[in-house]
């Protein structure tokens, strides 16, 4: 093999290793991110539980939260960029695949770059809030559930399409709640480095995390379901009004309390994933 060859294959495996550090870095800092504002969307939800707050249990009323700390404007631009991360990962898993045995089949491709869309949508307005410093965090996530919901219902077949998206919802809710139950993220944890109590932490946070998550999802698409059937976009609610709802059953409170803790556990998931996650 000749000097040129042995050249550029030494600069084709420096730029792959090169890549993959970009690529690694940025899923960590998305998933530390991620962690970062479910933890603040779960303490909202405490404090309304118990009702220490005016402010939305959202991410809108989470980014007005982190504002108002010391260095809130360095912190709004450290998480708006590591969603960016986060985004720019599930876009290197929708062109290249993810790990593992099927992390390039088009199912796995096709999640991926739909949570590439999600997380674009997230950077942005995280971004965008950090930029203007205003303090409604993009508007609250009832508002836009609502606006969103009435101009999906003017159009046609608009009961069909937000019925269809409603149960999608539902659907998604239970998979994320059932697959955390089962312990799904084993295969995609490092768990050799893990000692057997750190392990033990991670299953509590992922199962209660996983299942809390799921849980908010899936009354979201309940409430998406009838608003299509009713034909009344007020029926539709966002996280804010969602997580309000759990305190309106007969266990009170303290089912919001409930759910709360666990999307605060699934925040500190989040952290053990930026930490032990294969990328």
């Amino acid at each position: 093999m000749n000097t040129s060859v042995l050249a550029r294959s030494g600069r084709f495996r420096a730029r792959r290793v090169a890549r993959g550090s970009v690529t690694e870095g940025a899923a960590r800092a998305g998933l530390a991110a991620r962690g970062v504002i479910y933890l603040l969307v779960g303490a909202l939800a405490l404090q309304v539980a118990f009702g220490d707050t005016k402010e939305q249990a959202d991410r809108g009323g989470a980014l007005a939260e982190l504002s108002q700390k010391p260095f809130g404007a360095v912190l709004l631009w450290a998480l708006g960029i590591g969603l960016a991360g986060m985004a720019l990962w599930r876009l290197s898993e929708a062109l290249f695949g993810s790990v593992g045995r099927d992390g390039r089949s088009a199912r796995k491709r096709l999640l991926a770059t739909v949570r590439f869309g999600f997380y674009v949508f997230v950077a942005y307005s995280v971004l965008s809030f950090a930029a203007s410093r205003n303090q409604s965090g993009g508007g609250s996530s009832d508002r836009q559930s609502r606006d969103a919901t009435a101009k999906v219902l003017e159009m046609p077949a608009g009961q069909w399409l937000v019925g269809a998206a409603g149960i999608a919802i539902v659907a998604a809710g239970g998979w994320i709640g059932v697959r955390a139950v089962l312990r799904k993220y084993h295969d995609k944890l490092r768990l050799g480095e893990m000692g057997p109590r750190t392990r033990r932490l991670v299953d509590v946070t992922g199962v209660a995390g996983g299942a809390a998550r799921g849980l908010v999802f899936a009354v979201a698409g309940v409430f998406a379901v009838r608003a299509a059937i009713d034909y009344e976009p007020d029926r539709a609610k966002g996280l804010d009004d969602t997580l309000r709802t759990f305190a309106d059953t007969p266990l009170g409170p303290w089912l919001l309390v409930c759910v709360a803790a666990g999307l605060v556990l699934f925040g500190v998931f989040s952290f053990a994933m930026a930490r032990w996650r294969r990328v």
